[in-house]
């Protein structure tokens, strides 16, 4: 009898222990359809949740940077809707940052994640602030904004100081033609690129992605729907969005981290860090918005040390 007793706990024990993460993609269900997810790597560290940027943007050009931090724990990425591999809908009214922090939440009950680290990259990080004020956080260990879209009018702040940076013509054009309106001109797109090498990504485009083939690209109506005609113009519906504010009320250790040349001033990261008290702050070398792409040995390493400290303590 005290065999079987015994038997009975430890088999309640096991039931209880979630379930290995192993390698593997699939699909769930979200309102309005489906998104697609991949899970890499297995080992022993918890898993981390990588949210793309856009709005409309995809995983797969980031996943092969991360394949270093897979050797050590699972490395979940997923296309929000309307994005990549997963279901194009094209409906506005599921264009609302409420949605998007839904599939978070069904993803991760998808996968059991019970305990796990959740970053958010570019407009990702928008979506992260908005799951760690307005979902249950018990299950998240940390949190990391990458390159974040805090609040828009921060970022705008941001932009203007980039543009002057750039030579005065570039600066010129861009206002002429902001002010005009005129976001198909071949000048003021020409002058968008100037501002796209300097900050976005100082490698530029680079080669075609072997883990995009076959993915849709971006998707630029939900962009200019949510965002607006370029990076550092906002017209869309979240010209307003300002979570800067709420940051004190984030709890978990927290990391943000950004590129040397960032869409995102290093000087508004540090901002950020007096408003969440114990949070951490680190600053790329040599990069700029697209830190995967420009200098993804160091960006990893900061990924790595941070991690490995919150889960030390």
């Amino acid at each position: 009898m005290k065999n079987l007793s015994l038997l009975v706990v430890v088999s309640l024990i096991l039931a209880s222990c979630s379930t290995p993460l192993k390698p593997h993609e699939g699909y769930v269900d979200v309102t309005g359809g489906k998104i697609w997810y991949k899970v890499i790597g297995e080992g022993p560290g918890k898993p981390l949740m990588v949210m793309h940027g856009g709005p409309g943007g995809r995983s797969c050009g980031s996943i092969a940077a991360y394949e270093q931090l897979a050797l050590e724990r699972p490395i979940i990425f997923f296309d929000q809707l309307e994005s990549g591999m997963s279901d194009h809908p094209n409906d506005t009214s599921l264009w609302k940052i409420s949605y998007f922090v839904e599939q978070v939440e069904l993803l991760r009950k998808h996968l059991n994640l019970n305990d796990f680290h959740l970053l958010g990259s570019s407009w990702g990080g928008s979506v992260a602030v908005e799951y760690m004020l307005t979902q249950n956080t018990d299950p998240v260990a940390s949190v990391i904004f990458a390159g974040p879209l805090i609040g828009t009018p921060k970022w705008m702040e941001d932009s203007k100081v980039l543009i002057s940076r750039l030579s005065q013509p570039v600066q010129d054009t861009i206002n002429k033609y902001e002010a005009l309106g005129q976001y198909d001109n071949e000048a003021y797109k020409a002058a968008t690129d100037t501002f796209n090498i300097n900050f976005n990504s100082r490698k530029g485009r680079g080669t075609p992605v072997p883990e995009c083939e076959g993915v849709p690209g971006s998707n630029r109506a939900i962009y200019t729907y949510m965002w607006g005609p370029t990076e550092f113009n906002a017209t869309g519906t979240l010209k307003d969005f300002d979570r800067v504010p709420d940051l004190p009320k984030i709890k978990k250790p927290t990391l943000f981290i950004g590129g040397e040349f960032d869409e995102v001033l290093p000087e508004t990261l540090y901002y950020f860090q007096t408003l969440v008290p114990g949070s951490k702050v680190e600053i790329v070398p040599n990069a700029g918005h697209a830190k995967t792409r420009d200098n993804p040995e160091d960006y990893i390493r900061m990924l790595r040390e941070f991690l490995a400290e919150v889960e030390a303590n």
